[in-house]
């Protein structure tokens, strides 16, 4: 039988991202992901809001980009898995935390002072694995050609020598 572990979170970081790299040079960052829920109490019909903070680890350039980009109140989409992990605290108690470990990110929101769109189409999608491409979807049948439309005036080529240069895609 298939099973599947994937994780979408869209959420604000509630601290900058915690950046190390391991002895080989990679990198990891750790974020933490704050989500709401909205709920009317059934006894008073009072709105409850509900905050969940969520682990979440990135590795290699993605967690470079985490580490360069997001700040606090960063909005974000991951994509990711969850992994359980066991670990002894400081009394000696053996404990267990579940985490999640990034496999896409993207940034929500414009960069600031740049007027951006708020969706989801701002060009800040990264993948940790490299990703296959998409294929186009097949061209549908038609029952008889239509007349071809009246071509627009060409436009000039965009100036993007004035665009800032550290954006890493």
């Amino acid at each position: 039988m298939a099973s599947v572990n994937k994780v979408i979170i869209v959420g604000n970081l509630g601290r900058d991202p915690e950046i190390r790299y391991m002895p080989s040079g990679d990198a990891i960052a750790n974020i933490a992901v704050a989500t709401s829920y909205k709920s009317k109490d059934r006894n008073t019909g009072e709105q409850k809001e509900l905050t969940e903070w969520h682990r979440i680890s990135f590795f290699g350039r993605l967690a470079e980009i985490v580490g360069q980009y997001l700040k606090k109140g960063s909005s974000v989409y991951v994509e990711g898995r969850l992994q359980t992990r066991k670990y002894t605290d400081k009394d000696g108690v053996e404990k267990y935390a579940t985490d999640i470990i990034a496999e896409q990110m993207q940034m929500l929101g414009g960069r600031q002072g740049m007027g951006g769109d708020a969706g989801m189409d701002d060009g800040g999608g990264y993948d940790a694995p490299p990703q296959q491409q998409r294929q186009a979807p097949a061209p549908r049948p038609q029952m008889a050609a239509p007349a071809p439309a009246p071509r627009p005036a060409p436009r000039p080529a965009p100036n993007f020598s004035d665009m800032d240069d550290d954006i890493p895609f």
